[in-house]
């Protein structure tokens, strides 16, 4: 017995987030009419938690159109259209949590958000989180991923106006395996404000980012133009006019 999957293709529309497919646990065969499909209608996909060894046994001609991404483990069907400027920093304590940050940044990409990763500034060495202040204090959105005892999280909301996410990682071990006392650390956070996602969740982050970036569009467009504020990914919008960043989309160390 074969069940059809039912696409939300009007998400968007709606939420101003589009539809993206978890491909973890899904059937080979199942993965593949869906991305046959979207590719036959024309439509933009992306996949998420896309292991190597499911992405290399889809057909071989979705994986000629498809980009994908070993380290975030995630696939894009379509266009993928660079940003001008990032509006989105990604701050990661270390470089064991790159996964999770790059699964971020292809979220973000995904929607035509540019964003610019901080690396490997933890606490531990905490002269490099502050030797990289001001370079995050020039972003409107700020995503936070930490694994460990999850220290980056407090210690950077009380240091920022902008708003941040954090996003808990399963990186460590002993009392701080699967990432329990990073979400504790996250959740109990005496920095008001800090919005908090579940535990290497990049792509549930990248879409609370997303919702803060068409806010700050939708605000800039003004009462008459908030119906059409969520732009077309690449396409200019209000808030990389009014917000100037000089940074690239990108990663740094």
């Amino acid at each position: 017995m074969s069940i059809d999957a039912v696409m939300d293709w009007e998400r968007e529309a709606r939420t101003g987030l589009a539809e993206a497919v978890y491909a973890a646990g899904k059937p080979p065969s199942c993965l593949a009419d869906l991305l046959q499909q979207a590719a036959a209608e024309k439509r933009r996909l992306l996949v998420t938690r896309l292991s190597a060894e499911a992405y290399a046994a889809l057909p071989a001609g979705l994986i000629a159109i498809l980009s994908y991404d070993a380290l975030s483990q995630t696939a894009i069907l379509g266009e993928i259209v660079p940003a001008p400027q990032a509006h989105v920093a990604v701050v990661s304590a270390g470089m064991a949590d790159a996964p999770v940050a790059q699964e971020v940044c292809r979220t973000l990409a995904f929607a035509g958000v540019g964003s610019r990763q901080i690396a490997d500034v933890g606490v531990a060495g905490l002269w490099r989180l502050m030797a990289r202040l001001e370079d995050i204090r020039a972003y409107p959105v700020v995503v936070v991923v930490a694994g460990m005892e999850g220290a980056l999280f407090s210690v950077l909301a009380g240091l920022i106006s902008a708003p941040m996410i954090a996003v808990p990682t399963s990186t460590g071990y002993g009392v701080s395996s699967g990432g329990q006392l990073a979400l504790h650390s996250a959740l109990g956070s005496c920095a008001p404000g800090v919005v908090v996602v579940n535990i290497d969740n990049g792509f549930g982050a990248a879409q609370a980012a997303l919702r803060m970036v068409n806010a700050l569009r939708q605000a800039q467009a003004g009462p008459s133009g908030a119906a059409s504020s969520a732009a077309k990914p690449g396409s200019s919008s209000p808030l990389r006019q009014a917000l100037h960043t000089p940074q690239m989309s990108g990663a740094d160390s």
